[in-house]
């Protein structure tokens, strides 16, 4: 019985493991994946490269990583994790500090194109609020962005 308990529980998180439960999502991973959106977005055009950033199930999202764009006003176009944002205005979204990340996200693309900030969202894995940083490129008037939890 206690066997056969270890072999369920082996299992279990091996098969969690597989499919990205449990992997935290790097800095280094993040800037990885919007540099491989960008390049895809350049070759397969707007209309392709949306439909495969918005499929939760993709390779654009994997575990908690998943791109996210922008466009220079502030309105979301393609989500990977919530596609109830896609088509709203969140300029004026902040984190739990007050913090207008997605200006802040607005600004940087505008006068440096590409680079990082600094953010407090709630992790789903935890329930808590975390740090965040997000890595960002801005390309024919869209920012692309993923991020990764750093606690």
């Amino acid at each position: 019985m206690k066997t056969t308990a270890m072999i369920v529980a082996a299992t279990v998180l091996c098969a969690g493991l597989l499919i990205g439960g449990g992997k935290k999502t790097t800095p280094v991973e993040a800037e990885a994946m919007v540099k491989k959106a960008v390049a895809f977005y350049k070759e397969n055009g707007k209309e392709k490269a949306f439909a495969a950033f918005n499929d939760q199930n993709g390779k654009f999202t994997m575990g908690d990583l998943y791109i996210v764009v922008y466009d220079l006003t502030g309105k979301c176009v393609a989500h990977g994790a919530n596609p109830k944002q896609i088509g709203k205005d969140v300029i004026g979204m902040k984190d739990p500090d007050g913090k207008a990340f997605v200006k802040e996200c607005v600004e940087i693309a505008k006068t440096r194109g590409k680079g990082w900030q600094n953010y407090k969202w709630s992790n789903p894995s935890t329930g808590t609020i975390e740090p965040k940083t997000m890595y960002l490129e801005s390309v024919d008037n869209l920012i692309f962005g993923a991020s990764a939890y750093t606690k």
